[in-house]
């Protein structure tokens, strides 16, 4: 699976309506058509555009907007979901994480602490990671093995691919910047009872 077709899965995915679960079965559906080495190649640009969100600054701008709930699961599931956004809203946060003030999901989450968010709100979307795997099992009916197969498979794409390091190097660069839009939606708190 090249980039260009990645990108557009993930642009369908993110402009698809319906709640997370009916997304995710559209995206098994279409990975479904391919060879099971497309999936593997999928979970390998997957997990490539996730190493790259994986900046300081995008670390600050969550904590920003869980209130500091984030722990190192929640952002890389925050990854997954920045990811699912589509490309032009991806490279728009790596760029200037102050962007994410421009996505509505997370201006939806403004004035409320993450504690009242509902599980379908928060910017994080753990089940994505899986999707890939689960189609390889059901097109390899490998049963048992089939994890193994799978991460062997990732591990063999993922040694022939150079790592991107443009995107990381825009976002280090955004960091100084800061992010006034953001702290301005979620202003921090300020003591026991905010």
């Amino acid at each position: 699976m090249d980039e260009k077709t990645f990108w557009a899965l993930m642009d369908e995915l993110g402009r698809r309506s319906g709640g997370r679960h009916e997304r995710l079965e559209w995206l098994r559906g279409e990975l479904r058509c391919r060879p099971a080495a497309e999936g593997v190649e999928f979970q390998a640009r997957l997990e490539a555009a996730c190493e790259a969100v994986a900046t300081g600054a995008l670390w600050r701008a969550v904590r920003r907007i869980e209130s500091g709930l984030c722990s190192d699961d929640g952002f890389d599931y925050f990854a997954l979901w920045l990811v699912a956004q589509g490309q032009g809203t991806y490279r728009a946060v790596l760029a200037d994480p102050d962007a994410l003030a421009d996505v509505a999901e997370v201006r939806a989450l403004a004035g409320r602490h993450p504690r009242k968010w509902r599980d379908e709100e928060w910017p994080e979307w753990e089940e994505l990671d899986y999707v890939a795997q689960e189609v390889f099992d059901e097109l390899t009916g490998r049963g048992n093995d089939c994890l193994e197969a799978f991460h062997e498979a990732l591990d063999a794409v993922q040694e022939t691919w150079a790592k991107p390091e443009e995107a990381i190097c825009t976002a280090e660069a955004a960091a100084r910047i800061g992010t006034p839009r953001l702290d301005a939606l979620f202003p921090a708190e300020t003591g026991p009872g905010t």
